[in-house]
């Protein structure tokens, strides 16, 4: 008899630049995960409302909601997403997004990063 097959770890990945979304999508799929992938917040607000996600990566700067809004949404609605957040930005000389970023507690990456930097991250918070 074969062991039962380890069920992948769900990812919500939002990300509103395309190639950039579709590269972070196919790297962690090479890592073992299931990536869904959206380019604007109220979407992925819909969708994380929708399904159960291990993890939510989501740039800071979207169309629709910010990833700060979509944040605060999931903290009313799924705290235990909301504590499995990874954020990315390029916005790093906005105090305001500074300022959330350290009181979120969240990791955050700034871009440019490289793709194993993100493997990194997403790895230590879903176990």
């Amino acid at each position: 008899m074969t062991p039962p097959r380890k069920q992948k770890k769900k990812i919500l990945l939002v990300e509103d630049e395309l190639v950039i979304g579709r590269l972070f999508r196919r790297v962690l799929i090479e890592e073992g995960f299931d990536v869904d992938f959206v380019q604007d917040g109220l979407v992925a607000s819909e969708v994380a409302d929708s399904k159960n996600y291990d993890l939510l990566i989501s740039d800071i700067r979207l169309p629709g909601i910010t990833g700060i809004q979509l944040y605060e949404k999931l903290k009313a609605n799924k705290p235990e997403l909301s504590q499995h957040t990874i954020f990315i930005t390029g916005d790093t000389m906005n105090i305001d997004i500074q300022l959330f970023i350290r009181e979120s507690g969240m990791p955050c990456l700034v871009k440019p990063f490289a793709p194993e930097e993100l493997v990194r991250a997403v790895k230590k918070l879903v176990k």
